[in-house]
């Protein structure tokens, strides 16, 4: 079967103009809120297991995020052939500066359908101290 050369080179010059930025980040879609209570943090993670998302405290005090990419290889078709494949998904690791009107000690993150949640419950100022821990995601 002949297969034509035309699409592959359309769908290249279409998609590497200069007029349409390409996206090169690899960090996830984030939202922040605060309300009187609390800092919430949501952090987009669709298909990664709570297994692969790390959140901690570092020796600064400093919120750490790291989410790793572990995604199984799967057998592809082999009839078939991508003539664009931008399903790819990276490691993503930051670390945030905390307000200083938190209680570190109460930080909460889960995994719950595609989204790691950050609960950063707030304090007075007098509440607020450093520590370093691990936090568990349920």
């Amino acid at each position: 079967m002949k297969t034509s050369s035309w699409f592959p080179t359309m769908f290249d010059e279409f998609f590497n103009n200069d007029w349409m930025p390409k996206m090169k980040a690899t960090a996830p879609a984030i939202n922040v809120r605060e309300n009187d209570r609390e800092y919430t943090m949501e952090f987009a993670v669709p298909g990664i297991k709570k297994e692969f998302c790390r959140v901690s405290l570092n020796n600064e005090g400093n919120l750490e995020v790291t989410i790793e990419n572990k995604m199984e290889h799967k057998e592809e078709n082999k009839k078939d052939h991508y003539l664009r494949r931008e399903f790819n998904y990276s490691n993503y690791q930051q670390v945030y500066t905390l307000p200083e009107d938190v209680i570190k000690d109460n930080i909460a993150a889960k995994v719950d359908n595609g989204v790691l949640t950050i609960t950063i419950p707030k304090a007075t100022k007098d509440e607020a101290k450093k520590i370093q821990r691990q936090i568990d995601i349920v």
